[in-house]
């Protein structure tokens, strides 16, 4: 069956699935707990972007269609596209669990986040939309070697993506079995089959527009529970606060940082990760190489600035909020003070707490727009490597029609759907939130030091770059490991063999000096024997 045929296959078999949810639940769970509002409403999103996956499907014909949409995004739309990779599960529902957990610790988390969108237009953006392409791969190639670059540069994007998905799978299959009452486990391979859908078939194209109105919903949604909260309490946002300290385990205690309590590398690596991982991020940058020129990627740049700015600042009311209303009640929390559903469903509560099951219909339906949206973008990145970046240019050296390509990211793309529905089930106890940070401490070790030697120093080579993003990505991954969010929460052992969470401060520093140190080393030994060669040929 070729790819034509079965859209319309899959088009008409998933709002089946939706509508079977309700029932699979009744046998899962005795038949209760499902909210016919919010899952109408759910379906009713589900069926729009897949009509606007279906017209994408029909204008997908050629590689940069299907990578970068034709570069025919303008500066705005791409923008609210951007603030749509940015505003994701981790900021909608892990970071008001964090404050309502933690009280201030989310809001340095908020703070973070929001920096960084800035700081990519200053190092990265204009330089990367007038060298690239369709990857980041395509920017490293311009003046390293292509084979080599090519290679290790999908595999630190797929690290990154898959750490990225987790997040993001975590966060819908929490939704979705609060909402249907399904099981976790079928929840993920209901938002795995979504994903694969949009990404196989409507490409770059279908991706922007699903980020494009689920970002406007989004924003939205908040807007109103925002202003809803401020409104039950006369809109004094002291009596707010006030409110949530008196109910909060910890007091007043909950408004000093924690997070900072594990000292000041601890509190550095944790900024570094925050403010620099955006620019290293695959999904984000491709956003670049969809717009015509460089002045629609400064435009870009600004639109998504201010609306994810925007966005952040209200969850400085929305955590706060929940924790002052939803605080203690045992409809939303349990005899231990935690979150009924999970950690990452403090807003859902809140919205039913303020506006019943209509608004909380709302709100998970944008959640769950917000979470297919993200993961699409990043499912296509990771695609992309695979297919562009490995298949297309290093292993077939370019000797490989367009149809052939797009086929095999197909195929990428339902691989990574599989992986991501098996991820998303190990880490479903962890936040949503903290494990996108840990995707950011990764892009921070790996494609961002590349990235930066590549544009602004003349001394790097092959051989540098590829040891040096190598040795990050390796540290960066393996202090993860070793470190409390998966030594200690995931494989349950009593203390973490490496303390400092996220790691980017060892890892981060490494990548630079190491391939700094090795190009330099490089270049000597070349100078040294009169020629160059070996990786570097192509230089």
């Amino acid at each position: 069956m070729t790819i034509d045929k079965l859209f319309p296959t899959a088009f008409l078999a998933l709002p089946a699935l939706l509508f079977a949810g309700p029932a699979m639940a009744a046998g899962a769970a005795g038949g209760g707990g499902s909210n016919a509002t919010a899952i109408s409403m759910f379906v009713a999103i589900v069926l729009v972007t897949l009509c606007i996956t279906a017209w994408a499907a029909r204008r997908t014909k050629s590689t940069s269609d299907f990578y970068a949409a034709g570069g025919h995004i303008s500066g705005f739309q791409n923008g609210v596209a951007l603030t749509g990779d940015m505003v994701s599960a981790g900021a909608l529902l892990g970071l008001a669990g964090l404050v309502f957990a933690s009280g201030f610790d989310g809001l340095v988390f908020a703070v973070g986040y929001s920096t960084g969108l800035p700081l990519v237009v200053f190092l990265v953006a204009e330089r990367l939309r007038k060298l690239g392409r369709f990857t980041v791969a395509d920017v490293l190639s311009t003046r390293l070697e292509e084979r080599s670059i090519r290679i290790f540069t999908a595999f630190a994007t797929l690290a990154i993506v898959i750490f990225y998905l987790i997040a993001q799978m975590v966060g819908a299959g929490q939704l979705i079995r609060l909402l249907f009452g399904l099981d976790y486990i079928y929840a993920q391979i209901l938002v795995g089959a979504l994903m694969i859908c949009y990404v196989m078939f409507g490409g770059m194209m279908a991706t922007t527009w699903v980020q494009i109105i689920k970002a406007l919903l989004l924003i939205g949604a908040a807007v109103f529970i925002a202003i809803a909260v401020l409104a039950h309490f006369g809109f004094s946002y002291n009596d707010m606060v006030a409110r949530a300290v008196s109910v909060h385990p910890r007091g007043e205690a909950m408004m000093l940082p924690k997070v900072f309590s594990g000292g000041p590398l601890q509190t550095i690596s944790l900024g570094l990760t925050l403010m620099l991982g955006t620019a290293g991020l695959p999904h984000v940058l491709m956003r670049f190489f969809t717009v015509p020129d460089t002045r629609a990627a400064r435009l870009s740049v600004f639109w998504g600035t201010l609306g994810v700015s925007g966005f952040f600042a209200l969850i400085f009311v929305i955590g706060f909020g929940a924790l002052a209303i939803i605080g203690g009640d045992p409809a939303y929390v349990d005899a231990n003070g935690a979150l009924r559903g999970g950690g990452n469903m403090a807003t859902i509560h809140l919205a039913h707490a303020i506006g019943g099951d209509p608004l909380m219909g709302f709100v998970s339906a944008v959640a769950f727009a917000t979470i297919l949206a993200v993961v699409a973008g990043l499912t296509l990145a990771g695609a992309s490597a695979v297919s562009h970046d490995l298949y297309a240019r290093a292993l077939c050296r370019g000797a490989v029609s367009e149809a052939r390509e797009i086929r095999v990211s197909r195929i990428a793309t339902l691989v990574l759907g599989v992986i991501s529905v098996l991820l998303g089930i190990v880490f479903q106890t962890q936040n949503v939130a903290y494990m996108i940070s840990l995707a950011y401490a990764i892009a921070c070790s790996s494609t961002l030091p590349l990235l930066i030697l590549t544009l602004y120093w003349s001394g790097l080579t092959t051989r540098g770059a590829i040891t040096g993003g190598a040795i990050g990505l390796t540290a960066a991954v393996a202090l993860t490991v070793l470190g409390p969010p998966v030594w200690v929460k995931v494989l349950g052992n009593a203390a973490p063999i490496f303390p400092i969470d996220p790691p980017t401060i060892v890892s981060m520093p490494l990548a630079f000096f190491t391939a700094w140190l090795v190009s330099v080393l490089d270049r000597r030994a070349r100078e040294g024997v009169g020629m160059g060669g070996g990786l570097e040929a192509a230089e």
